[in-house]
């Protein structure tokens, strides 16, 4: 898979791609991941890519004409089968989005700044927009980096135990269950005593109990949906 990134500022996304599974994902061959600077490829002076709204009102807004000139420059090499732009505004991301994502081939990632892009890149090149959650950042290249972590890790041959991303939380609607690890008895504190029971059956049983108590205590809206 192959994810290009348009921003204005791609030193915030060096650190988020260099360590961990996704450097592991990159070094295999499995991810590529390549950050495009939006202020090399506009035709203003000083590396200009924002100016004032039309209307008034305060903050600048992307210009359409860098955006559109770097996204034209990319389609020339691939076909994309999304063009994504983060937004607070957009549908929230969501572990089902990561799993169609994951079967993607290419995709790109535009960061917003500022008040956001000129409306009519959206309507003429965005083919999805993805929101994070409810609150506003100061851009979308953090939002970007979750996008790109939590498709990446699902790849084929990305984790070292490719059934570990199957029992995550949400990947069947519920919560995971709650894990121990050793020793069985720390400070007096015991593990629950069906983990030891050497019965792949109870415990399988046991942890599908877990995940639905969990989930109706903290998230009962995904039960609802």
């Amino acid at each position: 898979m192959r994810i290009d990134i348009i921003t204005v500022l791609p030193e915030l996304l060096e650190s988020p791609f260099s360590h961990s599974i996704m450097k592991r994902a990159q070094e295999k061959g499995l991810l590529e991941v390549l950050t495009h600077n939006l202020r090399d490829h506009t035709p203003y002076k000083q590396g200009q890519v924002d100016d004032y709204q039309f209307g008034g009102g305060a903050g600048m807004v992307m210009m359409p004409e860098p955006l559109a000139i770097l996204i034209e420059l990319l389609q020339k090499d691939r076909k994309y089968d999304e063009v994504i732009y983060m937004t607070p505004d957009g549908p929230l991301f969501s572990q089902k989005a990561a799993n169609t994502l994951s079967l993607k081939e290419n995709i790109m990632i535009i960061c917003g700044h500022y008040k956001g892009i000129d409306e009519r890149i959206r309507e003429h090149y965005v083919t999805m927009e993805i929101s994070i959650g409810d609150y506003v950042l100061s851009g979308g290249e953090l939002a970007a980096a979750v996008v790109v972590d939590a498709i990446g890790r699902l790849l084929p041959g990305v984790l070292n135990d490719e059934t570990s991303a199957l029992f995550d939380s949400f990947q069947d609607g519920m919560l995971a269950p709650p894990v121990y690890t050793r020793p069985a008895d720390f400070r007096g504190w015991k593990i629950p005593d069906v983990l030891l029971c050497g019965d792949p059956k109870v415990i399988s049983e046991w942890r599908h109990e877990q995940s639905l108590k969990r989930t109706e205590e903290r998230r009962p809206g995904l039960l609802e949906e």
